[in-house]
């Protein structure tokens, strides 16, 4: 049987695809679709067009209609005639297995939806075993329903044969039995293999952690690209992989911290991001579980960014998912240095939106009832850095206390 791999994007050229519906406006349209271009960005490609359509719903045979599927189709014909080929076509949500396969044979050439392009990047970042094994196991996921478009031109063998992973294997097949039935049956005979070795991996974890001693947790959270390895690298003085990508950290990493004379863990966990479907989270949840037994959640917010709101709500609701919305939590506003808006002329009398505040108006919002429970920096800049640390200093000493009452000689300690 042939392997099955997601395959790396490289260096080429990427369409894009969204729709303005009920739920989502223009506006919102192209907030995603910039995401999405920053994810092509991400695995290597290179974006060259957009289309977008105004629809009720997307439609359930080929996602836009079937006017605009065709407009797609001639700008890919007239790319080519000028001999610049476009080598994938991007949608902005999850296809089912039926809208790839009659896109596919639509527009005759490769067709990645938004999950399937998220996979591509994780694909690319994961480096310790415990990524890695994720990985591959929210692959087979994705891939599962999606079989009878994925694998239709495979060979028959005898007896059992490895799938996209190499090692999982069945017996021998009944005479009766499909192709299509045995490569379900290589997958869920796969995925069930990874499943065991991530319970492993997490005994491994748990006692790992267990063994830290009595010190306070503290976890970065935050939208992906917010600048939480940057954070990290600053307050551990340690060499954390940062890069203005999306999901430029995968793994979970973990450094001893000192403010003062008192020691604390600070983690720096993978990035969130909308639209990630369920069994993709469900797949990186043991990845999460430095958030879940976290005595203090850091919240970084990217506070350049246009919609930093809707990233905000979007990091709660995944904590709220993960049981983690109860947490004692801080929010730092990172990026200050790159906050950029719109004066108001003087005799405009229009109310005042985001896009026209001075930070100063911001901090005056919503963000006045956070009290203590923010901070604005710049990472970057070492912008309120050393207050951010004071801050740090001031909440984990008060949960210490809590967590360790009898453990209160270490603030004593010169």
């Amino acid at each position: 049987m042939k392997e099955f791999v997601i395959s790396e994007v490289k260096a080429e050229t990427a369409v894009l695809v969204g729709l303005i519906t009920q739920q989502q406006n223009e506006a919102k349209t192209k907030e995603y679709l910039d995401e999405l271009e920053f994810l092509a960005d991400t695995a290597g490609a290179v974006t060259v067009k957009r289309f977008t359509q105004r629809l009720n719903a997307p439609s359930m045979v080929t996602y836009v209609g079937k006017g605009k599927l065709e407009e797609i189709k001639q700008y890919i014909l007239a790319e080519e005639e000028a001999e610049r080929e476009v080598g994938m076509v991007i949608f902005d949500d999850e296809l089912s297995a039926k809208q790839m396969r009659n896109i596919e044979k639509e527009l005759n050439v490769k067709i990645l939806d938004r999950t399937s392009l998220i996979l591509d990047i994780f694909a690319m970042r994961a480096q310790t075993a415990n990524a890695k094994t994720q990985v591959e196991l929210a692959q087979y996921r994705y891939m599962l329903p999606r079989l009878q478009r994925l694998w239709t031109h495979l060979e028959r063998q005898g007896g059992g044969s490895g799938s996209g992973g190499g090692k999982g294997s069945v017996g021998l097949r009944g005479p009766g039995e499909t192709q299509l039935e045995m490569d379900r049956r290589i997958i869920l005979a796969r995925m069930a293999l990874l499943k065991e070795r991530l319970a492993e991996i997490d005994k491994q974890k748990t006692t790992q952690r267990k063994n830290r001693g009595r010190m306070v947790r503290v976890a970065l959270v935050g939208y992906t690209n917010v600048g939480k390895s940057t954070i990290m690298n600053l307050l551990a003085k340690s060499e954390v992989f940062a890069e203005n990508k999306l999901f430029a950290t995968l793994d979970t990493t973990v450094r001893k911290v000192v403010v003062e004379n008192l020691p604390f863990l600070l983690a720096d966990t993978v990035g969130f991001i909308r639209k990630l479907p369920t069994d993709l989270v469900d797949s990186f949840k043991s990845t999460l579980d430095e958030v879940r037994e976290a005595d203090l959640l850091v919240h970084v917010v990217d506070i350049s960014h246009p919609d930093f709101e809707e990233q905000i709500a979007v990091v709660e609701k995944t904590l709220t998912e993960l049981d983690c919305a109860d947490k004692p939590s801080m929010i730092v506003f990172n990026k200050i240095d790159n906050y950029t808006f719109v004066k108001k002329d003087e005799d405009d009398l229009t109310p005042a939106t985001k896009e026209n505040m001075t930070l100063d108006d911001l901090k005056r919002t919503w963000m006045a009832k956070l009290n203590d429970n923010c901070i604005f920096i710049s990472a970057r800049e070492k912008t309120n850095v050393d207050e951010l640390r004071d801050r740090l200093y001031a909440k984990v000493r008060e949960l210490h206390v809590q967590k360790y009452p009898y453990n209160d000689f270490l603030y004593e300690m010169e």
